[in-house]
């Protein structure tokens, strides 16, 4: 018995110790659902070999609001398989709100980001698709947390 816990300790250990490469930069698309925003523009910077800054600017809107935000959120990333990876990492967010019922001006918030995503440069393509979720409360306005998935695309390089 204490063979099996020691066998599955070091499993664990290696799973989670197992750093993912990061690519240098990435850029792309971010489509997200919930109360989250819609469409974002996507930009990734590697800071050493498993760890990034994700830059995403974000818009929505309707026939009665509209939302502008930008986010950033600091990854850990670390390695599933060859080309899958997960990453998790705490961020915060700025942005501007109309509504035609309700009032407008500036929001801020924190929260984070975990999500999976397949590196396709394991097979000589320079893609990365990811699908996460990025719960953030806001700090300065009554709906307090904003929550929902998203499915990025982004070019690496």
């Amino acid at each position: 018995m204490k063979k099996n816990f020691l066998v599955l300790a070091i499993v664990l250990a290696g799973f989670f110790t197992a750093q993912a490469q990061v690519n240098p930069h990435a850029i792309g698309l971010r489509f997200g659902g919930g109360t989250a925003f819609g469409g974002e523009l996507s930009y990734q910077m590697g800071m050493g070999s498993s760890n990034r800054l994700e830059l995403d600017l974000g818009w929505s809107g309707g026939k009665d609001y509209s939302y502008l935000n930008l986010a950033a959120i600091y990854h850990w990333n670390w390695n599933i398989t060859e080309g899958l990876n997960w990453y998790v990492g705490p961020g915060a967010n700025v942005g501007l709100y109309s509504h035609k019922y309700d009032d407008n001006g500036l929001m801020i918030g924190v929260g984070g980001q975990i999500g999976l995503e397949y590196d396709f440069n394991a097979h000589d393509a320079p893609i990365l698709l990811s699908i996460d979720t990025r719960p953030m409360f806001n700090l300065n306005r009554g709906n307090g947390l904003w929550w929902g998935a998203a499915l990025g695309i982004r070019y690496t390089f």
